[in-house]
């Protein structure tokens, strides 16, 4: 999945590019009025939404998105 703002002109090419030479499965996501860095109000929360909802599609079912007993344990002296 490759998320980008709408007028992020030059990336949403590039990214047009890719996903046209990918194989499998390739998803582009175009978010209305949103720039590079999706700094416009409400896009970045957008994104992270599309992103949360495309992982759970796509993740074995570990527990309850945003769980924190469903991530794997990293390790001592790893801060998470």
């Amino acid at each position: 999945m490759l998320l980008v703002g709408s007028h992020d002109t030059q990336v949403l090419e590039y990214n047009r590019t890719a996903i046209a030479a990918l194989q499998g499965e390739a998803e582009l996501i175009v978010i209305p009025r949103a720039t590079h860095l999706f700094e416009e109000p409400g896009t970045l929360e957008q994104v992270a939404e599309i992103a949360r909802d495309w992982l759970a599609l796509r993740l074995p079912n570990r527990g309850s998105v945003g769980a924190s007993a469903a991530l794997p344990n990293p390790g001592p002296g790893v801060v998470a």
